[in-house]
């Protein structure tokens, strides 16, 4: 019981730290409001069951010892990882006429797309999958069994979720009280800069 305390501490303080799934989410808030913030928070969390699930079965140890496999992954997230940066940075630049916009990725954005994003952003991470081989037999101890890894990995998963969906009340609030286009052009520039930034880190340890 201690150490499943110590890891829920441990995976809270994880969870906390911006990445790029925090950052999708916040951008995905404030440019197209709650509702498409929760349905990208949705897409992660789903991506994050199911590389949680892969560790508790081995399947991702399998995936991380195919080299070609985690390649393929690893340049799959740095090629996401630049088109959601370039995107980003180009709605901040965008423009009609004389009146800034918020850009293509705003309100229109449809659900399944908003999902596809916030999947897509999680499941072509391999850092997400390692951290799980890696970090949790340190929590479980030898041989702890599919259940108990599974029970360890999902709670991860739902402390993320917390955060993501704290995240979006946040980012909602902020949008209803800032509502003005300079302020989401800002938001777009500052998480285009930090996915191009992450993409480049992903790249250099490829």
């Amino acid at each position: 019981m201690t150490e499943y305390v110590t890891f829920v501490a441990f995976a809270a303080l994880l969870a906390v730290a911006p990445g790029p799934d925090s950052f999708l989410t916040l951008r995905a808030t404030v440019a197209g409001g709650r509702r498409r913030g929760l349905v990208t928070a949705a897409g992660i969390t789903t991506a994050g069951a199911i590389q949680g699930l892969l560790a508790a079965t081995g399947l991702g140890a399998v995936l991380l010892h195919a080299e070609p496999v985690f390649l393929a992954i690893r340049w799959a997230g740095v090629a996401y990882l630049t088109w959601l940066g370039v995107t980003a940075i180009r709605d901040a630049l965008r423009r009609d006429g004389s009146v800034w916009t918020v850009g293509a990725s705003g309100a229109t954005v449809s659900a399944r797309r908003a999902f596809r994003q916030g999947f897509v952003c999680n499941i072509t991470n391999p850092k997400v999958l390692a951290f799980n081989l890696a970090v949790l037999p340190q929590f479980v101890g030898d041989d702890p069994g599919v259940p108990v890894l599974l029970a360890y990995a999902l709670t991860l998963v739902g402390i993320g979720a917390i955060v993501l969906v704290t995240l979006v009340q946040l980012g909602s609030l902020a949008t209803d009280r800032l509502t003005r286009p300079a302020f989401r052009r800002g938001v777009d520039g500052v998480t285009g800069v930090v996915m191009l930034g992450f993409a480049t880190a992903l790249a250099v340890e490829a």
